[in-house]
């Protein structure tokens, strides 16, 4: 069931989003060549719990980090480790928090000192892609709007969508009905209404949409070990323009 949030409900789901979003904020000063993805994670778990907040991600069916971070070829639920971040790479960072039984929900793929032209295109374009879908956002439009606008603007730049990983509704739980795919038809899939909280996530590779796991059952990349890119945030479907939860 999809749930309708009030204004009030509305207020505090900002106030979680803003949190997630001052912590991707402080997290970018630190990416730099030589830290590792462990020290990443212990500076995201210390800046949510200094505000008072629970990371959402820590724990949740087993993942046993409070980010997640995801290198180059890793698409999303990247697990932190003693892995050094080096001059090129790029690095997604997904972070949640739960502030006063609310959740929040955000990621940012950086790039780490000087990167190549196709990776900052990557970067780039996966954040067009976010905005681009959000302009179908609307109560009265339906999901396969929003989908059908990320793919085509990925694929017109020659970037593969992925499938298997897709956003969803967000509230008092960091995952609630509907699912949020970032590819479709027009015309086609959920009915938006006004007061729907969702997270919007394109995960855009720069080659195959395809993608294969990880022994450790978390781990994502692409198939073809092309660079990956992910740009989320969590909106709440209006009548006239979407807001955005984590400004």
């Amino acid at each position: 069931m999809i749930t309708i949030k009030k204004p009030n409900e509305i207020e505090k789901m900002r106030v979680a989003g803003k949190l997630t979003g001052d912590a991707l904020k402080y997290i970018e000063e630190h990416i730099k060549p030589g830290i590792t993805t462990a020290q990443i994670n212990k500076l995201i778990h210390e800046f949510i719990t200094s505000h008072d907040a629970i990371p959402s991600f820590l724990g949740y069916r087993g993942y046993p980090a409070s980010a997640c971070v995801s290198v180059n070829d890793v698409v999303v639920h990247g697990i932190p480790g003693s892995y050094a971040l080096q001059e090129g790479d790029i690095v997604s960072i997904d972070v949640g928090v739960i502030k006063d039984g609310w959740n929040g929900d955000a990621a940012r793929t950086f790039g780490v000192g000087k990167i190549s032209a196709e990776a900052q295109k990557l970067i780039d374009v996966t954040r067009e892609c976010f905005f681009e879908g959000i302009k179908h956002a609307r109560a009265g439009r339906r999901l396969g709007d929003l989908g059908e606008a990320i793919q085509k603007h990925a694929e017109s730049n020659g970037f593969g969508v992925v499938r298997e990983m897709i956003g969803h509704g967000i509230g008092r739980n960091m995952h609630e009905d509907p699912s949020v795919p970032n590819y479709g038809k027009a015309g086609t899939g959920v009915l938006l209404k006004s007061g729907y909280t969702i997270a919007v996530e394109p995960m855009i590779n720069a080659g195959t949409f395809k993608i294969k796991f990880d022994s450790d059952g978390w781990t994502t990349r692409s198939a073809d070990g092309s660079l990956s890119a992910h740009y989320e945030n969590k909106i709440v479907v209006q009548d006239g323009e979407t807001l955005i939860l984590k400004l």
